[in-house]
């Protein structure tokens, strides 16, 4: 009888044990971007899904991209492996609004440097330098900014690009869309009369199978875009640790692979590799 009453009361200390280490368990993954899904952390970073070599979501769920090889370069040596990152989709109206709330840790989705960003928002980099172009159908008249007057252009809600176009062609007639992939179906329909963006995402569509050989980039270079990671203003440590990351990432030769994987299919010729903290006005 004493043995049977020991052991029944072992089970229910054992019993507590359990139920105490399940709770703990919970109470360790509050932190909005990580998880213990499948045994290990988790970071969410944003990214773009309709730009073809840049940031693109596949029909398989998969991800490509040069920003992608990028962002998982760096979560790399932030200490995640390419199963440990959730790719969040961050249109342009709303990158700052997605640092802000925490949604992400920090975004690759090229991102333009600007002063009036930087209230909102801090930057490492630049990883990139693009500029600003407009895309045409193969057979358009229009080879200058100035030919836009009187013409119709499409640019994304929240881009930079399409204020610099007014400017150049103040009679421009403009037509905003939530994602590049709207802009482009309305170049190829005869909806609009031209894209304007950076030069790098253009070359991504324009070297798309379903569109080869229907535009053209008019190599305006409008512009110096110096494509930055945002992350969450005041985030100094993550700050430094993307710059050191970036900075690896150009020295051990994976930027020159990734950027001639990315965009070589488009014939893109891209700027060298910048500085870190260097912005190119």
């Amino acid at each position: 009888m004493k043995l049977r009453k020991v052991t029944a009361a072992s089970a229910a200390v054992l019993a507590l044990a359990v139920g105490a280490t399940a709770c703990g368990s919970n109470n360790s993954n509050s932190n909005s971007n990580s998880s213990s899904s499948g045994g290990g952390k988790k970071i969410k970073i944003g990214i773009k899904y309709d730009q073809p070599g840049i940031g693109l979501k596949e029909p398989n769920g998969t991800f490509s991209g040069f920003d992608v090889d990028v962002a998982t370069y760096v979560a790399g040596k932030l200490g995640y492996k390419p199963n440990q990152i959730d790719f969040v989709e961050t249109k342009s109206a709303d990158r700052e609004n997605a640092l802000q709330r925490g949604d992400v840790k920090f975004i690759v989705a090229s991102y333009s440097i600007t002063d009036e960003r930087k209230q909102k928002v801090d930057f490492a980099g630049p990883y990139f330098l693009a500029h600003q172009d407009l895309l045409v159908k193969k057979d358009s008249k229009i080879t200058k900014g100035t030919d836009l007057n009187g013409k119709k252009l499409c640019s994304v809600t929240g881009s930079t690009s399409a204020q610099k176009i007014v400017k150049i062609a103040p009679k421009v007639n403009l037509k905003e869309n939530s994602g590049y992939s709207e802009c482009v179906a309305s170049l190829q329909s005869g909806a609009v009369d031209a894209l304007t963006t950076d030069d790098s995402i253009l070359a991504g569509y324009a070297a798309q199978s379903q569109y080869k050989g229907q535009f053209k980039l008019l190599g305006l270079k409008l512009s110096n875009e110096n494509y930055g990671i945002g992350v969450k203003k005041g985030d100094t440590a993550t700050l430094n640790k993307i710059n050191d990351a970036l900075k690896s990432m150009v020295s051990d030769g994976t930027w020159k692979k990734d950027v001639e994987k990315n965009f070589g299919p488009a014939q893109y010729k891209y700027e060298p590799a910048p500085k870190i903290g260097v912005i190119v006005q």
